[in-house]
This record gives structure tokens, sequence and C-alpha cells, in this order.
């Protein structure tokens, strides 16, 4: 038969999907009427694999052994292994029974060489089953010319769709983790480690996707090196000095395969590294981690990938350490996507405009100040070269069809690139992991310009690549990074960091970035980013902002701290994710309550809120005409910690806090067995009520010694002996006051004993809870810390308290445990705008305080937990309380509120005005 080969150009490693289809046709024309001798057979596979550019010799071979399923010997026609196999029978034979022969070679080979392909044929008929998506299809082989899409898998043209929980991840980070630690455990560690699998990602990445020859690194290790891996590592040296040297510069004699690598440049692999000693397990492990198709592998997790490799305990939770794309596109699309994907709608039919809007794509400019992997800102590429493609569609498609027929390339039209992304990232490694994931992006979104307009689109070298600078970015002038001039976009996720929980170098940079601001103590890590940003867009105010942050910046004591200097240097909310969960969804691995901010110096035109009804549900979006800092929809004030009050209602204070190690708090058992032995101090135990008690109806005692005689005392030896404990553990303390209590040791160190019936707030309750559960409690009764205490509290007062309007407000302004509401006096309660209603809007509200507690009072045995639980609330308090939230409303003067939003800013809208009026008094 006539031969069809025709060689690739030097260093092209890839033909287009034009030359591909040429050379198809041809090869359908030549190979028409063909018969079925072996020696013609495997012609014709030798010419269809160069019909795609592809040497047969180097990936695939004939007549391979194998033992079949029913245990006899075998032999399969053509494997490639890990990719495809064929079996090829005789014109007008039965294609069913060629792919079931296939299968029946498959027990025989390892899972290592297990191919996800199977193709079969007559010579006039081609049939390709892909056995891990589960299609199968079969054409003439005239048509070959219109199917060649279908064996994208082949050159690396295959269109991918990655999943985050992909199965191949994990299998990636398991097989490269399990190299990284034999390296390590061997004596190969730190930079030198790090670097080498830094550059071993590249290798694998570019075996499968077509920057290298398919399989050319995996067939270098597995064929040039020796079984033992003693020279595996000097073969992996030359290597990275071959994909460091320009082709024109690298020595004559140099081998044939190594010769045959591109030239990367870009400086990934410029620096030398020690020669890492392998052995038999190494190179193995090496071969194991080749076996995967690297192609599958996102670089929007690649970063995170890397991490898990490097870390044994990353690696077995590695699905909580994705950034979620979704996640990352919350902050995106509102900050730049959807605008730009509207302009291109408004724009697209013409021509004048649209090259503009190109051009202005071109001209974008994203920095990450915390970019970490580079997760933001490899997604922002991937989005930014998609509108680009729509951009090329609408704008060149035709043109560019006629224009390959006379030679031109695609590249002149392709604007976007690496280097319109910056970066600051603290540590060396993930700063270097960021520069490749953006360059492995920027090849993946070439494949897709490329099959889109059936051309190659190669850009190695690396000529352009984005400016990751490793340093401290609060310590740092970000203008040294890009100039704010040109500057566009500023996004990503600073440090998830309490302020409890800053080492001594983080509380230094908050000292440096706040400058001893008053209550700068206060603040979560993620605050230094917003003062910093907002620093840097003063000298360019069309920069637009967006951060992920710890959802504790909102609430609480927080918001007076951080947002109202803010606000004074004329910051503007543009849109806000309210409090959501951050995707973590790896087993054991603690969640973490998010917000998203966007902001900027400019006014915008439309704001958006997007509403969760939990953190683990959709968002709803909701248009708003402002935002403030507590992310509602309601004037930027900042409700500052009161002492007192703002409105004409009873104070309220913690309930009592004994520091005595333990020893006057008792379970009923160890109460029984106490007075037993001291029987004369039963009359000095009081039931015991915290947060716990109050909800969950647990039984805790306390014994209170504060007010008993001391005459009585000293004849309950018992009593003593707990007495002295508490003195002994007072005295011991660092604290200077509690050592001061030890003078008193009876007594608690904060008291609030009653004298009458009391309502109990919970400090802490769980955020399901339609309601936080209050309660009233007698005197006989003692609370805790963990509750507030009103004394003198009106069923007016537990009714205004107990209802929906309230509770938004609570919901809006209180601080958080993890995600659990954190009621507080200061903050919530003293800020807290009450109504100011008529007698009758008062005794409707008593009324219906009457009626909720009645309707508890029925499920006799149940506790306020089993009570308030969304899932097992009663019909008949559900009806109570929402009799309740209509009188509340009422009293306010309230119109119907479609949501809780704009509950919300109602109340904010009544703050301001008691807070205005409040200042006004003389």
């Amino acid at each position: 038969m006539p031969k069809t080969k025709s060689p690739l150009p030097a260093g092209q490693h890839r033909l287009s999907w034009n030359e591909i289809r040429s050379r198809a046709t041809k090869f359908s024309k030549e190979w028409a009427g063909a018969h079925s001798e072996n020696a013609e057979a495997q012609t014709f596979w030798n010419e269809f694999f160069d019909v795609f550019g592809l040497s047969r010799k180097r990936v695939a071979s004939f007549e391979e052994p194998v033992k079949k399923q029913d245990g006899r010997d075998g032999r399969i026609d053509l494997l490639w292994k890990q990719v495809l196999m064929v079996e090829h029978k005789s014109l007008g034979k039965d294609l069913n029974a060629a792919v079931h022969q296939a299968l029946d070679y498959f027990p025989g080979l390892t899972d290592q060489d297990l191919p996800q392909y199977v193709l079969v044929s007559d010579f006039a008929r081609l049939r390709l089953h892909d056995l891990e998506g589960g299609t199968d299809f079969q054409f003439e082989l005239k048509d070959l010319h219109k199917e060649v899409r279908r064996f994208g898998f082949m050159v690396g043209y295959q269109t991918q769709s990655y999943g985050e929980q992909d199965p191949v991840n994990v299998r990636a980070a398991e097989r490269l983790g399990r190299l990284h630690d034999l390296l390590r455990e061997s004596g190969y560690t730190g930079h030198k480690l790090e670097k080498l699998l830094v550059r071993l990602l590249f290798c694998l990445f570019a075996d499968d996707t077509g920057l290298f020859e398919r399989r050319s690194f995996q067939d270098l290790i597995e064929q040039r090196t020796s079984i033992d891996g003693a020279d595996l590592g000097h073969w992996l040296a030359d290597l990275f000095q071959v994909l460091d040297t320009r082709v024109e510069e690298r020595q004559k004699k140099l081998d044939e395969d190594l010769a045959a690598f591109p030239w990367v440049n870009g400086k990934l692999f410029e620096e030398p590294l020690p020669i890492a000693a392998f052995d038999t397990e190494m190179r193995t492990a090496l071969l194991q981690a080749c076996g995967l198709d690297w192609s599958r592998i996102s670089p929007a997790i690649f970063g995170s990938l890397f991490q898990s490799i490097m870390d044994k305990e990353v690696r077995r939770n590695l699905g909580a350490h994705y950034t979620s794309e979704t996640n990352i596109l919350k902050a995106l699309r509102p900050l730049f996507l959807e605008d730009l994907e509207a302009e291109f709608n408004r724009v697209k039919r013409s021509r004048k405009q649209l090259a503009a809007f190109h051009q202005k794509l071109a001209k974008i400019r994203i920095l990450d100040p915390a970019c970490g992997c580079g997760n933001f800102l490899v997604i922002a590429y991937r989005e930014l070269r998609m509108l680009e493609m729509d951009v090329l569609r609408a704008l060149y498609k035709s043109r560019l069809k006629k224009g390959m027929e006379e030679g031109l390339s695609i590249d002149e039209y392709l604007l976007l690139d690496v280097d319109q992304f910056y970066g600051i990232e603290i540590e060396e490694f993930p700063a270097q992991i960021a520069q490749v994931a953006l360059w492995l992006m920027d090849h993946q979104m070439n494949l897709l310009a490329g099959e889109e307009f059936g051309q190659l689109v190669s850009r190695l070298p690396l000529t352009k690549h984005a400016k990751i600078v490793q340093g401290n970015a609060l310590r740092m002038d970000w203008s040294e990074v890009v100039d704010p001039s040109v500057l566009s976009y500023i996004v990503g996720n600073p440090p998830f960091v309490g302020s409890k929980f800053l080492t001594d170098e983080q509380k230094l940079d908050v000292a440096s970035t706040f400058k001893a601001r008053k209550g700068s103590g206060l603040l979560d890590y993620v605050s230094c980013w917003y003062v910093l940003a907002m620093n840097f867009i003063s000298s360019n105010p069309s920069i637009r902002v967006a951060f992920v942050s710890t959802n504790s910046i909102t609430q609480g004591e927080q918001p007076s701290a951080l947002w109202l200097p803010l606000l004074e240097q004329g910051l503007q909310f543009h849109f806000a994710h309210r409090t959501f969960q951050w995707s973590s969804e790896g087993r054991g691995r603690a969640t973490v309550q998010c917000v998203i901010i966007g902001f900027g110096l400019q006014d915008v035109s439309q704001r958006y809120l997007f509403q969760y009804k939990d953190p683990l549900t959709a968002p709803e979006r909701v248009a708003v005409s402002r935002i403030n800092p507590y992310l509602v929809d309601g004037p930027d004030v900042v409700l500052r910690s009161r002492s007192h009050p703002l409105c004409d209602s009873p104070e309220i204070g913690i309930g009592n806090k004994p520091i005595d190690g333990g020893q006057y708090l008792f379970k009923p058992d160890e109460k029984a067995e106490f007075l037993q032995s001291e029987p004369k101090a039963k009359k000095c135990f009081r039931r015991w009520y915290g947060a716990d008690e109050l909800l969950n109806g647990k039984e805790r005692w306390c014994l209170w010694l504060g007010e008993c005689p001391p005459s009585e005392l000293r004849k309950m030896p018992h009593c003593m002996e707990r007495i002295a404990a508490v003195r002994a553990l007072r005295k011991a303390s660092k604290s200077a006051p509690t050592r001061k209590l030890a003078e008193t040791p009876t007594r608690f160190h904060v008291e609030n004993i009653p004298d009458s019936d009391y309502l109990a707030i919970p400090e802490v309750s769980s955020e399901r809870r339609e309601y936080i559960p209050l309660g009233f409690l007698g005197p006989d009764t003692l609370a805790s810390n963990l509750l507030k205490v009103m004394r003198h509290a009106s069923l007016f007062h537990f009714g205004v308290l107990q209802s929906r309007m309230h509770m938004a407000w609570t919901r809006a302004v209180c601080g958080r445990l993890e995600s659990r509401y954190r009621y507080s006096a200061e903050i919530v309660y003293n800020n807290f705008p009450w109504p100011d209603p008529d007698k009758k809007s008062s005794l409707a509200i008593e009324n219906a305080a009457k009626t909720v507690l009645s309707a508890r009072d029925v499920h006799g045995d149940a506790t306020l937990a089993d009570l308030y639980d969304p899932r097992t609330m009663p019909a008949n308090l559900v009806k109570a309380h929402r009799k309740l939230d209509q009188a509340v409303d009422k009293a306010y003067g309230a119109p119907r509120f479609s949501n809780e939003a704009k509950r919300v800013a109602f109340l904010f809208e009544l703050y301001s005005q008691i807070a205005e009026d409040a200042l006004n008094r003389p």
C-alpha cells in the first residue's frame, strides 16, 4: 500500500486538526478496498498512527503477549499501554466479537497498563469504545476525516471536564506523594525536594497534554533508566538541563531521546539541583505516577495537589484542601466576570465595539495579594480566556478559517496571556506553583483554541510569566509588585486566622498595619488586607476589590474597629456574600464560616447581597440600594460597644462566675454523695443553670456559701475543705485580680444573686434555631456566666426579645462561636432598637408572650432544645410564635417584610434615628 507518512516539523509534537483531517482523507482513500493479510494490517495501523503525527513504534507494540481470562495464551493485535488496545479483523467480520475478544485480554494486563480505549476495525469500519466514559461509536473508514476529533486522546487534544473530587486527583496525590515520602526518607529533603517535585509535576502534566510528545517523559524513564533506579537521578538532571536549553544551543551529539524534548524556558528548570539517588522502589513510584492521565487534572487544583503531596496529613484529607471553584467564582463573577459577559452581549454584533472589547480584555490586570498556589488567578485567567474565545468566534471565525488556508496563525489573534496576573505569597514554593499553574492553564486554553479553530497553538518556549513575588504582603509596598495605575482588580482569600490565634509574627503584622489603632487587637488577621487594599487603591479609585474573609469581621465588636475608619476613607460596598461555609469536604476537617466582600472607592449603580438560608445552601441574590458593614441593606452605621441600653429597657448582665476550679459545682450524684457526709450543707445548695442546663435540661447544683454565717461554716468540715481548695487555687493564679479573690474564697469573682424571677438568655446558641430560646428562672436558682440575666423582666420584655424582630437583629450583628450565635450585652442588646408601643400594643405582646409560655408547658417533658429544634418544633409553639411576631411587628408600626434582609434594614433605620436623637438630647 502507498505510504502516507510525513515527518513532523522539527520541534513540533502535535499536528493541527486541519493537518490531521488532510492526512485522514488521504489515508482513507489509499486504504479503500484493502484486504486483511497480516503485513497489511500492521502497515494499516502504522499509517493510522501517522495520520495523527505519532510514531507507532514509540508508543505501541504489535502482537503483545497476554494471558487470556481462561488462562490460555493470547496476543493483542496492538497495545498502547494505558491508552489504547486495537483488535483487527478481516473485511466484513463481526466487530462485536472483536470487542469481546479485546476485553478478554484485560485480566492478563496489570492495572498500570489497562487502556481506556478499545478500537476495532475490519479495514472498512472503525469502532471506538471509551471504557471510562461509557461511549461507543462506529463509522466508515471513508468518514475518518469527519471523525478525527474522536481520537483527540491520542494527541492531547482531549476536551476534559474536571471534577473537584475526581478520583484521579486523589490517586495522583497518593502516587506522587509516595515518591515524595521515599525521597525524604532517603535524605533528599527541603528546598531541593520541593523543587524536584514541582518539576516532576510539570513533566507529568506536559507528557499527557501535548507540551511534550505523548508519553515521551514516561518512555524515557521506563526504557532508558535501569530497573534499580541507580541512574534515574542522572537522567532527570540531564533532562532538566535540556528543558532549560535552546534547541540551537544544545550539543550536536545529545542523546536522541533527550533532544526530542522542547525548550521550556520560564526559569522553571534553571536552578541546578543536587542529583537525587533513586532505587527500585522510587523508580516504580515515579512510573506509577506516570501511569495516570495527568490531562484530567485541572491546573485550578494544581496548587492544592502540590500541597497534598508535600504533607501526609493534608493528603489523607485531600478533599478539604481544594479551594472550590464554585466558591472562587462567588468572588470573581460579581467582581468583574458578570459585567464583562454583559458587555460582550451588548457589543457582539458590532465589529468595531467587539474589537475594542477584545483590547479591553487584554488590558485587564489582576492582583492576588495572598495568592497561595494561585487558585484565584488561575480560575480568573481561565474565565477571561473563555470570554476571549467567545470574542474570537464572533469576530474572527470566518477570517481565521480562511486565513488558515493561507497559513495565517491564530496566535496573532490571542491577546490574553499570563503576564496580566500578579501575586504576593509569603511561602516560596506556593509562589512557584502559582506561576507554573498559570502556565499550565494557559496551555490548556491554547489547546481549546487550537481545537476550536483547527490549528496548533503552542507558547513554548515560555516567554511571558505572571509576576508572583515571594514575601510578606503586610510588610511590603504593593506598588512594587504592580503599578496601581494599570491594575484593574484585587481578589483573593487572605489567611483565615482569628485574633486569638495569631502568632507573634502575625501580631507584629497587625500592629504594623493598624499603627496601634484602638480596637485593632480584636481584629482577625484578614482585616490587614482590607486596610492595605484601601491604601493601595487610593491612587486609582477605579480598582475594585473582593476578599473572602472570616465572617467575624462583620459581627460583634470587630465592625467598629475595622469598618469605621475605612468608611471615612470613602469605602463603598459593591456586593457581599453573607455567611456561608467555605468548601471543606475532607473527613475530620473543621469548617470555616466565611463571607465575601466586594468593595472599592467608586460608587456603583447596582449592589447585590447574596443571602443563604443556612451556610450550606445555594445563595439567593438580592438587589439592594446599599450595603453596610454588617452586610445588610441598611445605613452605614457601625454599632459601638455600649455599657448601657440605647433605649429605655432593663439592664442585662452576665450570671455568676465562681473561679473555683469546680469545687462548688455538683452533678446530682455528686451532690447526694457530698450531703451524706455533710448534711448541714443542704440549705446552701441552689440549682445551677448555664446555657447547657437551660437548653438541654441538664441538672447541676451550686454550693453557695457566700451568705452562710461563719459560725455555721466552721461546723461543716467538708465545706471548709472546699473553701481551702478554692483559696489555694486563687492564690496560685498568675492573675493579680484572681489572687486578690483568695481573700474571700466563699464569694464568686462575678456575683449576680437573684432576689426574684429573672429572664435568662443563653450566650451561645445553635444557628439552626429560628429563635434563641429564652426562659424565666426563679430566685432559688443561680445563673452561670454562660447566661445573660435580665432582672425584673416583664412579659413585654420576654415577648420582644423572643420575637422574630429581635432574632433578625441578633443574627445580623451578633458575634459567632464557629457558626453559633454569641449573644452580647454590649453590642446586641444595648444597641437593640426597642419599639415604643401604646398600651394596647404592649398588652398584645404580653398576651402573645403568655401564649408562647403556655405552648411550651403543654410539652412538659421536652427541653427547650427539643422545642426549638426546627425539625421537632411543635405546631402549637410555632403558631404561638407567629402570633407573637405579629404583635411585635405591629408595635413597631412595621410594614410586611418579604424577607429578613428588609426586616434588618428597617431595624438599622430605626437604630439610626434613635441613636441620632440620643446624641441631640441636651
